[in-house]
């Protein structure tokens, strides 16, 4: 069963709204096919507040989100992870407040083996990754970080990127989810940084986690998130079935699986689909059930072997 996505979302661009007592937000003009709406920057606290995703460098949703928050002190800015949407804005926040940027590590580099063309190495699950970004204060797991009235644990949840961090809002049962649980879409799993089996993995952890509210970057709150994670699990586990199944039809290539398994999806969507089924190859092949021929990448041809 498809997971049942919210995509009644609509919210003026430009305006730092309540969305709860702890919580306020501002959306960036930015809507795109990985972007939803736009990239929604969080405000935790008032008076003395924290930053989360202040987005892309764009200057009129930081000068809105600053002008939002005028006669208040910004303690510091959260980062979950190092996409274009995500975290450029940080800098500027920080430039102009003073404020440190904490959170996610630095963009990761290990290629992890991969051999691919320059076509290839671009495709992003949004836009390309920010390699510019530094925290002064990296987080690691149940790393905490507090202000009047709120606590903000941080969550390592690699999967759609290495360096991915949830932030989790004890005050509120809240999990401010970045890009790792989304309710309007699926998250595009994009090697090398993206590892389809650390997903799982850390899908599995927020569930077990007493959150009762999740916040992602894009689109509406998630206010059922241990049904929604479960359909996930099952739509993900499903997809790697079917990415075994083709390749054990001789269907041996990223883009024929692809056309196979993604029939009736924009076609502007296939080259970030195609990544996402290299990740099920790649992980197919850790547990040895296929195997690669040519260069270990999107274009090399995946037998079957187990």
């Amino acid at each position: 069963m498809a997971p049942r996505f919210d995509r009644d979302f609509d919210v003026p661009y430009g305006v730092l709204e309540a969305v709860s007592p702890l919580v306020r937000r501002i959306v960036a003009e930015n809507p795109g096919p990985f972007t939803f709406r736009g990239t929604g920057t969080y405000v935790i606290g008032h008076g003395r507040v924290a930053v989360i995703d202040p987005g892309p460098d764009t200057a009129a949703h930081l000068d809105a989100l600053l002008d939002g928050l005028r006669g208040e002190e910004v303690a510091c800015v959260l980062v979950t992870h190092t996409h274009r949407d995500h975290s450029p804005g940080a800098r500027l926040v920080a430039e102009r407040t003073g404020a440190p940027i904490v959170g996610c590590a630095p963009h990761p580099t290990d290629d992890g083996g991969l051999v691919e063309t320059a076509e290839e190495s671009e495709v992003s699950t949004e836009e390309p990754w920010d390699s510019a970004h530094t925290p002064q204060d990296q987080l690691g797991d149940g790393d905490v970080v507090t202000g009047p009235g709120w606590t903000v644990e941080a969550v390592e949840t690699p999967g759609h990127i290495a360096n991915h961090l949830c932030f989790a809002l004890r005050e509120e049962s809240t999990l401010f989810s970045g890009d790792h649980v989304m309710g309007w879409s699926t998250t595009v799993i994009a090697p090398p940084a993206g590892d389809i089996d650390a997903y799982f993995r850390s899908l599995d952890k927020v569930r077990a986690r007493p959150e009762t509210t999740y916040r992602p970057t894009h689109g509406p709150a998630i206010t059922d998130p241990v049904r929604l994670v479960g359909e996930l699990i099952e739509h993900r586990r499903a997809r790697d079935a079917q990415v075994l199944e083709a390749v054990r039809s001789r269907v041996s290539d990223v883009k024929a699986i692809v056309a196979l398994l993604y029939v009736g999806v924009d076609e502007k969507l296939h080259k970030a689909a195609g990544r996402s089924v290299l990740a099920h190859l790649l992980s197919l092949r850790q547990r040895g059930l296929v195997r690669a021929e040519g260069p270990l990448g999107g274009s090399a041809t995946w037998l079957a072997d187990g």
